[in-house]
């Protein structure tokens, strides 16, 4: 029988992660007074030589030397503390010339947030490592003072840890009480030394996500890029998709139905009846070409959805799902019709999952509204194991939504239930 994990208090002074901070820690003082003092003597020189020529480019070296120094400590910070930063937008002059990168150099606000890293971070180093160093050195020496007490009577000519002492009197640890109280105390300081650390290196996170990392304005940037992407291929996708079924549907319909008709014009003279058969059968042709270029215009945006908004339309896809399907819609009002064709477009796609893959007996799905978001759950009581990793059809339907700043998330453990929620940005 396995034993039970002891408490996290207990574990925290031996697990690596602690230990790993407190190496964060040691290091980080001699760098910080090394970035200090090389960006204050540069930058200083810098700006005292501004009023030369020779100013601009050394302020422009000082700047890119701290981010240098950036890159340091994002990989310090990743390595040691498991917190990944990603790197600033790169400075990029407009003629690729020298004087165009110090101009551009100059005007980056990350360079300059880089410069204020330096300078902030020194004074909270020389805190952070003064307290952890206070609290690692009383917290071990005092716990483990049982171990070394023989020292001071062997070679340093007293009783102990000298607790008080004047011309008249003075006070040793070395009773037995005494030794184990002190012991205690240790154990204390060694119990509460990692939460003070992590709460130290919490505040190195922030100085390195906020200072160190790229602004929200670039990496909203980013995203808008990645999602423009996304829809870009989304779009694509789907013109191949509709281009496909076109081809291999109801355009091979209608070119059998025109044979049919060719043939049926050639023996209406010669052979009604066989004309008559002919055209029946390019009667059915022509149903089933309908059926499928409905069936097209449904998966792409349905009349009943433009007419009647998502309820009337995803009770109409529930009718046609091969399980029973509950539907649930409140909406105060009906969001803009390209978030409503998203929802319906999710909606049909989550049920096609669940008739493909949940072997489930039914399924339900709800639609609201939770302030400014647009909210969608489709739940089914089958064998669960659903994934929006990549590879998998939700990864894609993550992607659409993602693409529009909603959100995807999966709740499907092995055997069930599985449960979808969908959030979309709300605009009426």
């Amino acid at each position: 029988m396995a034993s039970p994990r002891l408490p996290s208090a207990i574990r925290a002074p031996f697990e690596a992660r602690t230990w790993r901070a407190f190496g964060y820690v040691l290091i980080g003082l001699p760098l910080s007074v090394l970035w200090f003092s090389l960006s204050v003597a540069f930058v200083s020189a810098g700006a005292g030589l501004l009023i030369t020529f020779l100013g601009v480019p050394i302020l422009a070296g000082a700047l890119a030397m701290c981010r240098g120094f950036g890159a340091v400590e994002r990989a310090r910070a990743r390595g040691l503390l498991g917190h990944d930063v990603g790197a600033p937008e790169p400075v990029r002059g407009r003629t690729g010339g020298a004087f165009s990168w110090m101009g551009a150099m100059l005007k980056s606000g990350a360079s300059w947030r880089h410069l204020l890293y330096a300078i902030v971070h020194m004074p909270w180093a020389v805190f952070s490592f003064s307290v952890t160093v206070a609290l690692w050195a009383w917290g071990w020496s005092l716990f483990t003072y049982p171990l070394w007490q023989w020292v001071f009577p062997t070679w340093v000519g007293q009783d102990g840890i000298q607790l008080y002492g004047d011309a008249t009197h003075s006070f040793y640890l070395d009773a037995p009480f005494e030794i184990a109280v002190t012991s205690l105390i240790g154990l204390v300081f060694v119990l509460i030394g990692p939460w003070v650390l992590r709460g130290l290196v919490s505040v190195d996170r922030l100085l390195v996500t906020g200072l160190l990392g790229p602004s929200r304005l670039a990496s909203r940037v980013t995203e808008l890029e990645s999602d423009r992407g996304v829809v870009v291929d989304t779009a694509a996708a789907d013109l191949r998709r509709i281009e496909r079924d076109l081809h291999d549907g109801a355009q091979a319909r209608l070119a059998a139905l025109a044979m049919d008709l060719g043939l049926a014009k050639e023996k209406l003279a010669q052979d009604p009846q066989a004309a008559a058969v002919l055209v029946d059968e390019a009667h059915g042709e022509v149903k089933l070409a309908l059926q499928e270029l409905r069936d097209l215009a449904r998966g792409i945006h349905p009349a009943v959805l433009t007419d009647r908004g998502l309820d009337a339309a995803l009770s109409a896809v529930a009718s046609r799902c091969a399980v029973p399907v509950s539907v649930s819609v409140d909406l105060p009002a009906r969001p803009v019709p390209a978030i409503e064709g998203i929802a319906y477009f999710t909606v049909s796609e989550l049920l096609r999952n669940v008739t493909d893959h949940a072997r489930a007996r039914r399924a339900w799905v709800d639609v609201w509204r939770a302030d400014d978001r647009l909210m969608l759950q489709v739940r089914d009581d089958g064998v669960g194991g659903a994934e929006a990793s990549a590879g998998h059809r939700l990864a894609k339907l993550s992607e659409r939504v993602g693409a529009v700043d909603g959100v995807l998330a999966v709740d499907s453990p092995a055997g069930g239930p599985t449960s979808v929620t969908v959030e979309l940005p709300w605009r009426a």
